[in-house]
């Protein structure tokens, strides 16, 4: 069973996942007994990830056989176990609790070499659809918090797998960086009675030198103090506290601006890895004023060594007013890509 220990000085939650340590570092070489090049993701191998929680599928077809364009799937080797209580204890001055969460993957595509930069705008709104979908259903179960939606898209960036998939993790707490970016925006909100994500999205709206994209519904821009180059924030332009309410006339909007920063960044930075992460109200918070999801892209393109480690600040070597001109000015062609074969 993993464990979450709780940091007694800073108050940071870690996980010790004593079963991911049974997992392969490559867990395709590892399988001797499967063919070069297998993916247990890709379309046909079905019998190969437990069984599905949820899939978009053709009509008539059955649950964990071929038919689908996506599947959602508990993860094989999860981070935490859904089974169990959560047992809060005390060990001296250390607080721990078992590791009890959901970690789910969103295999997003039946075609093994797709990006999201790729895919049509409708596709990538059935994966946001999906998000929320999981995410309300995960919710309902009151011992999880917070629900984290994430993307790690290469190796470099933390994705054991190629094929194209997201992960969602609902955990018993809410993270340390979400809790200092809701007691910022509730300082603010105090001293100013405004919110203060609202106020960077005016600001930016006004001033342009950092916006990326935008369209009526959404903005993306790199943040004035970006940690790392080309960190890329996606906004909705309306006060919303929590992603998984997002409506469906909503999603197009978002669907386009995602896609349309995603392919700037890969074709203006010889497609990067990155990790993409959604920042969003816990769910046992109702509508807040100070606090506004937003999705966090940041490309690996730099390491983060001693320095950043030691003290906390990042050292970035790319003014964000750069970065935005650069990616505002290119990364689109002016022929969309073709459509993503939904399966072989």
């Amino acid at each position: 069973m993993p464990e979450l220990r709780k940091d007694p000085i800073i108050g940071r939650w870690v996980i010790i996942a004593t079963d991911r340590a049974k997992r392969p570092s490559d867990f395709v070489r590892k399988q001797e007994d499967k063919p070069a090049g297998f993916c247990p993701f890709c379309y046909g191998n079905e019998d190969k990830t437990p069984p599905e929680v949820m899939a978009y599928r053709e009509s008539g077809t059955k649950p964990n056989q071929t038919g689908w364009w996506l599947r959602v799937v508990p993860n094989k080797f999860p981070a935490l176990k859904i089974e169990g209580d959560l047992d809060r204890r005390g060990e001296g001055i250390y607080d721990l609790m078992n590791g009890i969460g959901a970690h789910e993957v969103i295999i997003e595509t039946p075609d093994h070499n797709a990006t999201m930069a790729d895919y049509e705008e409708k596709q990538v709104e059935e994966i946001l659809w999906s998000y929320r979908e999981r995410m309300l259903e995960l919710s309902k179960d009151r011992r999880f918090e917070y629900m984290m939606l994430f993307k790690n898209q290469g190796r470099e960036a933390g994705a054991s797998l190629d094929h194209p998939h997201s992960q969602l993790i609902a955990i018993p707490t809410v993270p340390k960086r979400v809790r200092e970016e809701m007691d910022g925006g509730k300082a603010y909100y105090d001293f100013r009675e405004r919110c203060v994500f609202c106020d960077m999205i005016k600001q930016e709206l006004a001033t342009k030198s950092r916006i990326v994209m935008e369209n009526d519904k959404f903005v993306a821009f790199e943040p004035f103090a970006s940690r790392f180059p080309f960190e890329t924030w996606i906004l909705p332009k309306r006060h919303e506290t929590h992603f998984e309410k997002i409506q469906k006339a909503d999603t197009g909007d978002l669907a386009r601006i995602l896609k349309g920063t995603l392919r700037k960044l890969r074709n203006c930075l010889d497609n990067p890895p990155y990790n993409f992460m959604v920042h969003t109200t816990p769910v046992t918070e109702g509508e807040l004023p100070h606090y506004h999801w937003h999705i966090e892209i940041t490309p690996k393109l730099t390491k983060v060594a001693g320095f950043e480690w030691g003290t906390g600040f990042y050292i970035n070597p790319t003014p964000p007013e750069d970065a935005a001109a650069f990616l505002r000015e290119n990364g689109i062609e002016s022929v969309e890509s073709p459509p993503i074969r939904r399966h072989a």
